[in-house]
């Protein structure tokens, strides 16, 4: 029999784990010894907030990022096809969205091998739900393109299809190029349009508003150097 992969969430951020995972999937991870991470210092701080049992060094501990050549994969399903229990964490939230953890988990399934998702804090949704915008309906993009022209072309683009499809569109930004992002929807998008933002989630200091494009024109401060989740919508 082999073992199962188990997709473990991490906190969005310095947060108790406590705050924001189940008793279910801290056992989990609590019980594993063998784990696919996307950078080892980070899992090993997460692990150990989440109080694992046994010193970090160790556990097995294989690192799966964007630099991973895709002929990697097949040995880091090693440890599932010899019969253990794996888990995968991400950098933080979901493993497997908008992250290279999907590689593995599409590699368990060709080969047979259990996956099982844990409950934990997904950014996306949480932006989702808390923006007031269509939940019915929605896409979400990744980063968009960070220079000009190809920026504003997209932004464009995602309001039309926001308008075609009435069907809210979620994108992310890294904390410095958030400011910037912000201001190129404000200037880009129709007056109209609502623009969702929705930062530092399940942190203490988050911030989550909805308002017209034109409205967060000047407004890019209030987002400088924090990891954002955007949301358009007609």
């Amino acid at each position: 029999m082999t073992g199962t992969l188990f997709l473990i969430p991490v906190p969005l951020g310095p947060a108790a784990p406590e705050t924001c995972l189940p008793p279910d999937t801290l056992a989990v991870a609590r019980r594993l010894d063998r784990f696919v991470v996307e950078r080892a210092k980070t899992a090993r701080a997460h692990l150990k907030s989440m109080g694992h049992p046994r010193p970090m060094q160790q556990l097995d501990m294989q690192e799966l990022n964007e630099h991973t050549p895709a002929a990697a994969i097949a040995g880091l399903l090693a440890p599932l096809i010899a019969g253990h229990d794996l888990g995968l964490l991400s950098e933080a939230g979901c493993p497997a969205v908008a992250d290279p953890g999907a590689n593995l988990v599409r590699a368990a399934h060709a080969a047979g091998i259990p996956v099982v998702p844990l409950v934990g804090p997904s950014s996306i949704l949480l932006a989702l739900m808390a923006s007031g915008l269509g939940g019915q309906r929605f896409a979400f993009h990744g980063y968009l393109p960070a220079k000009e022209p190809d920026r504003s072309r997209s932004i464009q683009s995602l309001e039309k299809t926001a308008r075609r499809e009435q069907a809210t569109q979620l994108f992310i930004e890294t904390p410095y190029r958030a400011a910037a992002l912000l201001d190129a929807l404000s200037l880009t998008l129709s007056p109209a349009v609502l623009v969702s933002v929705a930062a530092d989630l399940g942190l203490p200091g988050q911030r989550v508003r909805t308002q017209r494009a034109s409205d967060w024109r000047g407004q890019g401060a209030l987002v400088k150097d924090r990891l954002v989740v955007f949301g358009i919508g007609v």
